[in-house]
């Protein structure tokens, strides 16, 4: 960005506001109306709310909002899984293919690679005709990677902040509660991780995971030569 000192400040800050709105301001909503206890997990509340304030139409706005969602999302994943690769690729962490742009500077081979990635998507739900069980695994899968992701990122925060103590001192925007804050959201990131194993569902996606970890072992060990060669 061009001005990251202001840009990424108020980025994040904007993410807990997002949180309370769209999540914890719909869940009271809906809890208002519909008790806790009585909402149907094989029908969407969003539904059955805008059913009981007279909207007939509900499903299909429901579906809409799903679908614009949906596709929103995956542009995204698609925009920053490719540049990502783009990015390893140039540091000599990634096939060289990935680092190739077309004439307009788009690194199409990672975008292509990226789309069909999520083909997955669609051999899951041929493999598994519950499509409420292929979700419950691709969540868990991502929740767990996502998990391991920001908790590399809290270590890594931890030991800077201990090897730079001057440095981390002068810094413009911190961490909230500094060492402290971080074991405390690595103790929430371990009961997350122990919430998945309660459910016998989400427990059986996280055997998948190794699989993941597997794969990112074995580029790095293959990456790490050959950056050691080229030096």
């Amino acid at each position: 960005t061009k001005n990251p000192e202001k840009t990424i400040p108020k980025a994040i800050n904007s993410v807990p506001i997002r949180i309370l709105i769209f999540y914890v301001g719909a869940l009271a909503v809906i809890m208002s109306i519909i008790p806790w206890d009585k909402v149907d997990p094989d029908n969407s509340p969003f539904v059955k709310l805008f059913a009981l304030i007279g909207v007939p139409f509900a499903a299909g706005i429901i579906n809409f909002v799903v679908l614009t969602a949906a596709a929103s999302s995956c542009n995204s994943g698609i925009f920053s899984n490719s540049r990502m690769l783009y990015g390893l690729s140039n540091q000599n962490q990634a096939p060289p293919t990935f680092g190739k742009t077309n004439k307009h500077g788009a690194p199409h081979k990672a975008i292509i690679a990226s789309s069909a990635l999520l083909l997955i998507a669609a051999l899951l739900n041929y493999i598994f005709p519950d499509a409420t069980l292929v979700f419950t695994y691709v969540t868990t899968i991502s929740t767990v990677l996502f998990v391991v992701v920001w908790a590399l990122i809290i270590i890594a925060y931890i030991k800077y902040s201990r090897r730079n103590p001057d440095l981390h001192k002068k810094a413009t925007y911190k961490l909230p509660g500094g060492q402290y804050m971080a074991y405390l959201i690595l103790i929430f990131f371990a009961f997350v991780f122990a919430l998945l194993f309660i459910n016998v569902d989400t427990r059986r996606a996280i055997y998948f995971t190794p699989v993941w970890f597997v794969i990112l072992g074995i580029m790095y060990l293959k990456y790490k030569k050959v950056n050691q060669q080229t030096q």
